[in-house]
């Protein structure tokens, strides 16, 4: 089963180099456009089933990309919940993730509270969806969570590989499961 993952257009926070976490930010002109632009890139493409983040901003981008007429939204693709360092400045909360693989941000959660949220989701996808195109919509922790779940990475690795870092972003990454 092929699952499609998303990940949310720009936001407000993004432009502003803030991390959000559990809070919201809407989505900024840029981050409106770019999901349009997901809409035509992925129009070739129907997919059974759309899954986002019960986040805004997730909400938003599904919409506009994919104008699902039925959208599911699930909690465990969250992004990580920063806790007190939501609404900081990204490049300090960011500066060295791996001391939050196992450990929670305080009042927040851990890299591995992640990843235990994406192996139910995934258990979830194969026991109702099998043999559906899922697309999936949300954020940047649980993409990772699903490059250490399906592609055998280490967080480490999953952190050093980030797309974010590499700039290489696309319309969409595929996980075989």
């Amino acid at each position: 089963m092929i699952i499609t993952y998303f990940v949310h257009s720009t936001t407000t926070d993004n432009e502003s180099g803030v991390v959000t976490g559990w809070e919201d930010s809407p989505l900024s002109e840029k981050g409106n456009k770019q999901a349009a632009e997901l809409h035509s890139l992925t129009a070739d493409h129907p997919f059974d089933v759309v899954i986002s983040s019960d986040s805004g901003r997730a909400i938003e981008t599904a919409t506009i990309a994919f104008k699902p007429l039925f959208l599911m939204t699930d909690w465990r693709l969250r992004e990580i919940n920063y806790g007190k360092y939501s609404k900081q400045p990204s490049h300090t909360v960011k500066s060295d993730l791996t001391k939050y693989i196992n450990s929670p941000f305080p009042e927040g959660e851990s890299y591995d509270d992640v990843l235990t949220r994406m192996v139910s989701l995934i258990s979830d996808i194969k026991r109702y969806h099998q043999g559906k195109s899922v697309a999936l919509v949300a954020h940047q922790a649980p993409q990772l969570a699903l490059n250490v779940l399906i592609h055998g990475r280490t967080w480490e690795q999953a952190f050093q590989e980030d797309w974010r870092k590499t700039h290489a972003w696309q319309p969409g990454w595929t996980y075989e499961i």
